[in-house]
């Protein structure tokens, strides 16, 4: 056979062979890159089986938590340590602290009650009591190992008797520019203490007769132009952060679908138009003004191609098996028949991450390869929370010298136990006390650990727990 056809011969033998091996590697990330889309709820006070799974093998995005979730700072804080500890990335941990009557830490689980919007932007409005109380309330949701508050609330006051807005008032003013100022002040505190913030319900939800939870709510004869100025001047002012589009009918943007799931309110208008450059989330995905008006597949595939990045559920089955899955699963399979566009996933993936990444959810540790041979077996460490003390266990497959590092989640190292020191093969055992370098005891939280050999390294999550 000559060079030409040899040649020939094994070109045509890659272009029937590597769709294969293109399929087989490409599935495996799409659906990593997917499920970062993906955030779920739960009930209880701790991390049942099915959320475990969705965090460390299907790599969901984000968890949002509600008040049957906290019982008292303790409590909630070790339940944060432990879904960090289990996120394959590390996630979102989100919940709604607007304040009064939305507010998921009050005085029955261990908090305060706070004012609610209305009165601070209308009854008070003062800079200095909404910063007081975003302040305090920053610093809740940072004790407690939060990441995301789904608040404030932009939505202005155009209707006092809207019942999911102005009869829980949930909105600052019925002034736009009261609206925007209040907001404003609440970010910047949250900010402050690298808490990420979300406004909603893009593009005002302040006028509608009915509750988006309850069913279909049009605001097409209610809506104020000037309920886009909140937004619009956030967003002027660099607001990059989380943007919620609302389940909210109106004809006047959109003749077809809601703002949630409308192509031209969440790309057209909000990204397009006003320059929007961070992250959308929808609002609950179970809500009724979806669930009842829209398939399963239909609400999720229009959601995604209307611009959306976080698809938002606030359960965790659906037919007694993983919510995250079968939305993962649908997504994945409408990016193989062609449905959704491989660049929308692509578009969400990066936005998502540059936002993990601006509020260090996201740092150097994670980043790091880890090259580990077959052998180099870690057997995690136990007990894992701890208390005074906790050992690491691993295996080496020959005698070699080993180091292993402790960091905190911003990736800074804490404590160096072994440096480049040789151990035995097989089974080894370390113990970390819980005291950094200067032989200081560490607080309580979630603390990663680095062994390496030469190139090879195995990572491992641990809880301290005081």
């Amino acid at each position: 056979m000559s060079f030409v056809k040899t040649n020939i011969f094994l070109f045509i033998i890659l272009l029937c062979v590597m769709p294969f091996f293109y399929s087989t590697i490409f599935s495996q990330t799409l659906k990593e890159k997917i499920a970062q889309m993906v955030w779920v709820g739960f009930s209880g006070t701790r991390l049942n089986d099915t959320i475990k799974i969705d965090l460390s093998k299907r790599n969901i995005g984000g968890v949002i938590l509600f008040a049957n979730n906290i019982s008292n700072p303790n409590q909630i804080k070790l339940l944060n340590d432990t879904i960090k500890m289990f996120a394959k990335t590390p996630p979102f941990i989100a919940v709604d602290q607007e304040g009064g009557k939305v507010a998921r830490f009050n005085s029955t689980n261990g908090f305060a009650n706070t004012y609610t919007a209305y009165q601070l932007g209308t009854v008070f409005n003062s800079e200095d009591s909404t910063r007081k109380q975003a302040k305090l309330m920053a610093n809740w949701l940072l004790q407690c190992g939060f990441n995301v508050n789904l608040a404030p609330v932009a939505d202005v006051n155009v209707n006092p008797n809207s019942p999911a807005i102005g009869k829980l008032e949930r909105s600052f003013s019925s002034n736009p520019f009261n609206v925007y100022l209040h907001d404003k002040i609440f970010i910047e505190e949250f900010e402050n203490k690298n808490i990420i913030t979300c406004l909603k319900h893009f593009p005002g939800h302040g006028s509608a007769l009915q509750d988006s939870h309850l069913g279909f709510t049009d605001i097409s004869n209610t809506w104020q132009q000037y309920e886009l100025t909140p937004y619009q001047n956030l967003i002027n002012n660099d607001y990059s952060n989380i943007i919620m589009p609302g389940h909210l009918y109106n004809s006047k943007l959109d003749e077809i679908y809601p703002a949630s799931l409308s192509k031209k309110v969440t790309t057209d208008l909000l990204r397009n138009n006003f320059g929007f450059k961070g992250v959308t989330i929808t609002d609950g995905m179970n809500m009724q003004a979806i669930s009842a008006n829209y398939s399963f597949e239909d609400g999720i595939t229009l959601a995604v191609n209307a611009g959306n990045d976080i698809i938002l559920y606030t359960g965790t089955l659906r037919y007694g098996s993983s919510l995250a899955q079968q939305v993962i699963n649908v997504i994945y399979n409408k990016v193989n028949d062609g449905t959704i566009p491989l660049i929308r996933i692509e578009e969400s993936y990066n936005r998502i991450l540059e936002l993990k990444k601006k509020f260090k959810i996201i740092t150097s540790i994670e980043n790091i390869a880890k090259e580990t041979p077959p052998d180099f077996i870690l057997y995690q460490n136990y007990p894992n929370p701890f208390n005074s003390s906790t050992t690491i266990v691993f295996n080496l497959p020959a005698r070699q010298n080993v180091s292993v590092i402790i960091y905190n989640q911003l990736g800074e190292k804490i404590k160096e136990i072994l440096n480049n020191e040789e151990l035995p093969v097989g089974e080894n055992k370390i113990v970390w006390n819980g005291l950094n370098d200067d032989n200081k005891p560490v607080s309580s939280g979630v603390y990663l650990y680095r062994i390496s050999s030469g190139r090879n390294a195995l990572y491992g999550k641990m809880i301290l727990q005081k």
